[in-house]
């Protein structure tokens, strides 16, 4: 009997879980979860940052994420530099079930790019064969076949439809296909889009996906092909955490999308009306024997100057009752330092605490903390991200910013 599906909460555990010690122990190790044993003999299950459905050993667990599903989707297109990742609003309005969102939009979106055929192009083969075919490979001739003259290795264009992009589409419907969690209806039409894809040839598990690049005569697949590697980066099996216990599900970590969402969002804000550089996990050493190295989330260098101008940290945080982690100050403070600036910023994904100042005692080092809403709609975030970008650039260092037009 398949024990009943795991339901949770992003930042809520749950102190009632009845779970056997093998369980416990794989979602565990999953390094989605810690699970702690509750009194009575029950367990503790609290989730990490980590949203998403999976199935550990035997049982099905599903963290739903704490903002609804379309303001994931955005987070996930925006930083992924792809905004169109609306395709199946209905699908995000009547669920919260992150695996049923991704496999709709994604079968939609494949649905739309293979829709009047598969792709074609050209791709490099190198075979042995028994006529000349292309370019010959002379050192691989003298080396596989000591002289003989068949077969002979060649190198040729082939122009079909095993390209990357259909690999990669192939690919992330196969692992969507394999995923209990996906709905018998979606199941089906990804089932259908794999059939299409009968041709092309598999990628290898864990291997490196192929490269591409979007163009004009691919312009049908800038959508869906971005969609599938991001399931193909979220979905894993076998984690290596505990080789013995078979997992499979779609997870993404909303603090580094908060991270990589950040980073996009004010590198845009910040470089299109201040000028200058955000640099991102921009490394330095923490001490003169350079022995610690510390990467900075972002630091901003100011228009022709080497010398940093701000230094700002992503801190996805679950609320706490009191308020800020300190970690996180005695961290900033430790940039500040280095960077020779006498403010740090920080920012949370909006919770329970309020944006506040914290001004170190004989550091001369003020801390400043921010908070933002993600559960708006793009635009005001992107408006709130732009005032964080004024407070954090004109503010405090007098950068003016530029008028339109002003070159960099």
């Amino acid at each position: 009997m398949t024990p009943e599906p795991l339901e949770l909460q992003e930042g809520v555990a749950r102190d009632d879980c009845d779970l056997t010690v093998e369980q416990a122990f794989a979602l565990d190790a999953s390094g989605w979860l810690t699970v702690t044993r509750s009194p009575g003999g029950r367990w503790t299950v609290a989730p990490r940052t980590w949203v998403g459905s999976a199935r550990i050993g035997d049982l099905d667990v599903v963290i739903r994420p704490k903002l609804p599903i379309r303001r994931v989707f955005f987070l996930l297109g925006y930083a992924a530099g792809n905004d169109r990742w609306d395709a199946t609003p209905t699908a995000m309005a009547t669920t919260d079930d992150l695996v049923d969102a991704m496999a709709s939009a994604f079968v939609a979106q494949a649905e739309r790019a293979i829709g009047q055929g598969l792709l074609q192009g050209y791709r490099t083969v190198e075979d042995a064969l028994p006529v000349v075919r292309g370019r010959i490979r002379l050192a691989d001739q003298m080396r596989q076949h000591f002289g003989l003259a068949l077969p002979v290795e060649v190198t040729y264009d082939e122009f079909d439809t095993d390209i990357a992009e259909n690999q990669i589409l192939k690919a992330a419907a196969t692992v969507l296909l394999r995923l209990p969690m996906v709905r018998q209806d979606t199941r089906r039409r990804l089932a259908r889009v794999h059939r299409s894809l009968a041709d092309v040839s598999p990628l290898v598990r864990g291997s490196v996906l192929p490269h591409w690049s979007p163009t004009r005569l691919n312009a049908r697949y800038h959508v869906a092909v971005p969609l599938a590697e991001l399931v193909l980066r979220s979905c894993s099996v076998e984690q290596a955490a505990d080789p013995t216990q078979r997992t499979a599900g779609f997870m993404i970590n909303m603090a580094t999308l908060f991270e990589d969402f950040l980073e996009r969002a004010l590198r845009e804000a910040i470089e299109g009306r201040f000028g200058g550089g955000l640099k991102g996990q921009d490394g330095q050493w923490l001490d003169t024997g350079q022995s610690v190295w510390v990467k900075p989330d972002l630091v901003w260098y100011p228009t022709g100057s080497s010398t940093a101008g701000a230094v700002i940290d992503a801190k996805y945080k679950a609320e706490k009752p009191s308020g800020y982690p300190n970690a996180d100050l005695y961290q900033m403070l430790a940039y500040c330092t280095i960077l020779g600036l006498d403010r740090g910023h920080l920012v949370y994904a909006k919770g329970q605490a309020e944006p506040a100042h914290r001004v170190v005692r004989n550091a001369g080092v003020t801390l400043v903390q921010h908070a933002l809403d993600l559960d708006q709609e793009p635009d005001a975030l992107l408006v709130q991200v732009g005032h964080l970008a004024t407070r954090v650039v004109a503010r405090e260092s007098g950068v003016k910013p530029r008028r339109s037009g002003d070159s960099n």
